[in-house]
């Protein structure tokens, strides 16, 4: 019995390691660089909706024509729109593959979750969620 319960220890730490080498890698790539948006699509895998087709156009050439990301120490994250900043606060969440965003104080409220699609060293993609529709913000070291 003692054998077993050694051995799921073990497996338990194991997975927590490989846990947080993720995370931190995520961390380490995002952490210190500004991010712009230069395109919006539609998810290859999202069933074709030309609503979703066309505000995927529409974002790309309004709202996100000039957006910035930057995840800084501390965890803060600054979100900023047409030279207006707005700060709040990120966490890491399952392997480093979903960040949290969230207000400044760190409430849950107004949370917005972000899939990693792509991430290295100057490439940062995202899955966001806009209404009822998925969207695929594709940002670049600046």
């Amino acid at each position: 019995m003692r054998g077993i319960l050694r051995k799921a220890l073990l497996l338990w730490c194991l997975v927590l390691a490989v846990s947080a080498c993720n995370s931190g890698k995520t961390n380490e790539l995002l952490i210190h660089k500004k991010w712009r948006v230069y395109d919006v699509k539609v998810p290859p895998n999202d069933p074709y909706n030309s609503t979703q087709v066309n505000q995927a156009a529409e974002l790309k050439k309004g709202y996100y024509t000039d957006v910035y990301y930057q995840f800084l120490d501390n965890n803060l994250f600054i979100a900023t729109n047409a030279g207006v900043p707005d700060s709040g606060r990120y966490q890491l969440l399952s392997n480093g593959k979903i960040i949290s965003i969230t207000s400044a104080n760190g409430s849950r409220n107004a949370e917005h979750l972000l899939t990693v699609v792509k991430l290295d060293k100057d490439h940062f993609d995202m899955k966001v969620v806009s209404g009822d529709y998925h969207f695929i913000l594709c940002t670049k070291k600046d």
